[in-house]
């Protein structure tokens, strides 16, 4: 009985695939919540609060990716958010003002219209799904519409076991006779 080499068709078929997961930020997320200034618990003193801020150990949010929020139901003025933003300028790696999942989007927008789709161009591509870090769905639509103007086609999943979601009509030349 012959034996045949085993063949990854997978590996040859020239699919690329991208993992949004390398895009995802590297730094960790710190929480600034104006909540624990907030005098009983409803209103932002200026006095007390630049006080606060003035004692603040800023090194604390050094490289992280700080979340500025108010988990309370309060007014909180603009001139408090730019106090915090001046606390932490050159400190932390970046700052938003919102959600975790606001900041991934903003994060995965930013990222992505960086990015030089051009290499896809007729390619047949993979988006990779299923990972370990919380890609917003908001990133796989986003780099949809970014890939098909150029991708020949593109799937989601792993390349053994993917799910079609756009694939370009091939043009079929009219040859005169």
């Amino acid at each position: 009985m012959e034996t045949r080499p085993l063949v990854n068709r997978v590996a040859e078929s020239g699919i690329i695939t991208i993992n949004l997961e390398d895009f995802f930020p590297v730094r960790h997320f710190m929480t600034f919540d104006i909540r624990d200034y907030l005098y009983q618990g409803l209103i932002l003193k200026e006095k007390d609060f630049r006080e606060a801020l003035k004692n603040l150990d800023w090194t604390a949010y050094t490289d992280s990716i700080v979340l500025v929020t108010c988990s309370a139901d309060a007014i909180i003025p603009q001139w408090a958010y730019m106090l915090i933003e001046s606390g932490l300028a050159g400190i932390a790696a970046d700052t938003y003002h919102g959600t975790e999942e606001e900041y991934l989007k903003y994060h995965y927008r930013q990222t992505l219209e960086k990015t030089d789709f051009s290499q896809y161009s007729e390619k047949t591509v993979v988006i990779k799904g299923c990972g370990q870090k919380p890609v917003p769905a908001y990133a796989y639509a986003l780099i949809t519409r970014m890939l098909k103007p150029v991708a020949r086609s593109i799937m989601y999943g792993e390349p053994c076991s993917t799910v079609p979601v756009f694939k370009r009509p091939r043009i079929i030349e009219n040859t005169p006779q």
